[in-house]
C-alpha cells in the first residue's frame, strides 16, 4: 500500500471458504505478522464485513475481491475505535509517528522476507 508504513511489504492471507458461503463470510487472517490495531498476534482481523449481522455487515452479494479490497483499505486506514490491539490503537491515535515507525520496522522484518515466495 503506497504511502503507508506497509509499503513494499508482501502480506499473505489465509482464506477459508465455509460450506455455507456466500451466506456466511469467509474466514480470513493474516499469515504474515503485521503491526496494526485491527489485527491481533494470530492474524485475526477486526472488520465488520467479516461478521454476520447483527454484529457485522456481511451480505451474500459481497465478492471475495470486494472483501480483499476492504482489507486493503483497513490496512491503509486503521480503525482505532474498534481495535483488537488496544495498545497499538492508542499509539496510532496519540503518537502516530511512533506507530508508523514501528509498523514500518515490523513490515521490514516480517513482510519483506516473503517477496521471493
Amino acid at each position: 500500500m503506497k504511502d503507508t508504513p506497509y509499503e513494499s511489504g508482501v502480506f499473505r492471507l489465509e482464506i477459508v471458504i465455509p460450506d455455507k458461503y456466500p451466506f456466511e463470510p469467509p474466514h480470513v487472517r493474516f499469515v504474515t505478522p503485521i503491526y496494526h490495531p485491527n489485527v491481533d498476534e494470530s492474524g485475526r482481523i477486526c472488520l465488520d464485513m467479516l461478521k454476520l449481522p447483527p454484529k457485522g455487515t456481511w451480505r451474500p452479494v459481497f465478492s471475495l475481491a470486494g472483501l480483499l479490497t476492504s482489507i486493503q483499505l483497513l490496512q491503509a486506514t486503521p480503525n482505532p475505535d474498534d481495535p483488537l490491539m488496544a495498545d497499538i490503537a492508542e499509539e496510532y491515535l496519540y503518537n502516530r509517528s511512533e506507530f508508523e515507525k514501528k509498523a514500518r520496522e515490523h513490515t521490514k522484518q516480517h513482510a519483506f522476507q516473503n517477496v521471493a515466495c
